[in-house]
């Protein structure tokens, strides 16, 4: 059988990757394919580095649009990343009849509810399977495998910079600045470290895996997204004197009023799995209602992970180029008309348990004035931590953690609490998952 022809949009390190997973296991992907993947047009921002030789086989352009409208091209993988021009892009794909494989978690959250559209009116797939958490195979397990249960929730690292960061801050009671230096100078986080360590990258991914789990629209802006960098070290030491790990989580959970869409700092018992995900490794759990909770854990980023997963996904489009496309797996997990506009929210009518850390003037009446502001608002508290001064000092440490309450609560007595004479700056609130 003729085999297919591939077109690669970028030629760096995943596209890369994604050449010589297809070019080293030719024989295996073949067999699982039913006929041969070979990519016979690539697109490269400067050809002229001298790390193509050995290409002869690929027609190489720098002109990314030339592949799109490559009549002989029949699926287009975009590995260019951002947000306009790979839009641009895909959309044309799908204009000229091409099926897409993207690894751009950024496009599909974004842009993914017209981009699925078009898709649907041209009868032709967009795969995304690398877009979120690299290699491991959260988007056909929630689609496919899971497809009998009611997902009730998910709670993730699915950012590998961030947990990097947060893993040495415990391990090695290193600051997160000195950390987020190394990080740079590994290639884990940019020279603009924004995406990873303010939960961005890990909002565009948790819009995907809640649309997917709960049929409704792709929603990045309704995702409440806070970063990493407020953390210090003896936030991660309070953490785990008290039993618990720090890991920014991204969480997605199907409540009697709507749908929880956040990405944030987040207190795990440290007897849980995932609370144990360390370095740049990622994690996914998720619980349905006929399986029980389900872990996915394995390399979030890299080369030939992500290629694992794009070249997973050029098989999966290979299987179904013969399939009439409504019998085709839905790019949502549910099918387009059945698609369900749920409430998302606001993080105010949220519950959460929190960790509260406060420093505090050393003086007799302070506590009482603290759980007197929490008990009017109906916050318990479930155990507390005083540290003591150290020789000089007028204040002392106070950390408490309390029992499930609506935020817009905790909102409330944060406030309060920080106006009071005996409370010197902010108050750190952490807030905290059982993920039991």
């Amino acid at each position: 059988m003729k085999p297919v022809n591939v077109g690669l949009l970028g030629m760096g390190t995943v596209g890369g990757g994604t050449y010589n997973v297809l070019q080293r296991n030719a024989r295996e992907i073949t067999r699982r394919a039913g006929r041969g993947i070979q990519v016979v047009h690539a697109a490269a921002r400067d050809l002229d580095t001298g790390q193509f030789s050995g290409l002869d086989n690929i027609t190489l352009t720098e002109d990314v649009f030339e592949v799109v409208n490559n009549p002989d091209v029949d699926i287009v993988v975009e590995l260019i990343g951002g947000y306009d021009l790979a839009r641009k892009l895909v959309l044309q794909a799908i204009e000229n009849g091409k099926h897409v494989v993207t690894a751009n978690k950024a496009l599909i959250a974004v842009h993914g509810n017209e981009i699925f559209e078009a898709a649907q009116r041209k009868g032709v797939t967009v795969a995304f399977e690398a877009a979120v958490a690299g290699g491991i195979p959260i988007i056909k397990a929630l689609r496919e495998g899971l497809s009998a249960n009611e997902i009730e929730w998910i709670a993730g690292i699915i950012n590998g910079t961030g947990n990097f960061i947060l893993t040495e801050m415990k391990d090695k009671g290193r600051d997160f600045e000195d950390v987020l230096k190394e990080a740079q100078q590994l290639g884990y986080a940019e020279a603009d470290p924004s995406f990873d360590i303010d939960g961005i990258d890990a909002a565009h991914k948790l819009t995907i895996l809640a649309s997917i789990a709960f049929g409704i629209p792709l929603q990045f802006d309704r995702v409440y997204t806070e970063g990493i960098s407020h953390l210090t070290l003896d936030d991660v030491s309070y953490a785990e004197q008290l039993g618990y790990r720090i890991k920014h989580l991204g969480i997605t959970r199907r409540t009697a009023d709507g749908i929880e869409l956040r990405v944030h700092p987040t207190l795990i018992p440290n007897r849980r799995l995932i609370a144990n995900v360390d370095g740049v490794m990622n994690a996914v759990l998720v619980q349905g209602d006929a399986v029980g909770p389900t872990l996915y854990y394995g390399a979030g980023a890299g080369a030939e992970p992500t290629a694992s997963a794009v070249v997973a996904d050029l098989v999966d489009v290979t299987r179904s180029l013969t399939t009439d496309p409504e019998n085709r797996v839905p790019h949502l997990a549910f099918q387009p008309d059945a698609m369900a506009e749920m409430n998302i929210l606001p993080m105010a009518e949220v519950e959460t348990a929190c960790y509260l850390r406060m420093q505090a003037s050393d003086q007799p009446g302070v506590m009482a004035e603290v759980t007197r502001i929490l008990g009017s608002l109906d916050i318990s508290i479930e155990a507390m931590l005083q540290k003591e001064p150290t020789e000089g000092q007028e204040t002392v440490q106070i950390i408490m953690l309390t029992h499930r309450i609506r935020e817009g609560k905790m909102d409330n007595a944060i406030k309060q609490i920080e106006q009071l004479d005996t409370i010197n700056g902010s108050v750190t609130r952490i807030r905290m998952e059982t993920l039991s």
